[in-house]
């Protein structure tokens, strides 16, 4: 009975730091997918007013 206790808050501390991993993960992707979609949208932009007429 006693050995439960330690297993779960382990188990407990494994899923959580799994999951926090996953969330930072997913932090870092939209970041990027963000930064990419600034940046292409401002190249578009650029090239629209050097072609303008």
């Amino acid at each position: 009975m006693t050995d439960d206790k330690p297993r779960t808050e382990d188990t407990f501390e494994k899923r959580r730091l799994a999951q926090e991993t996953k969330n930072e993960r997913q932090v870092w992707y939209f970041l990027a997918y963000f930064l990419f979609g600034i940046h292409f949208i401002a190249f578009i932009m650029i090239y629209a007013v050097r072609h303008a007429k």
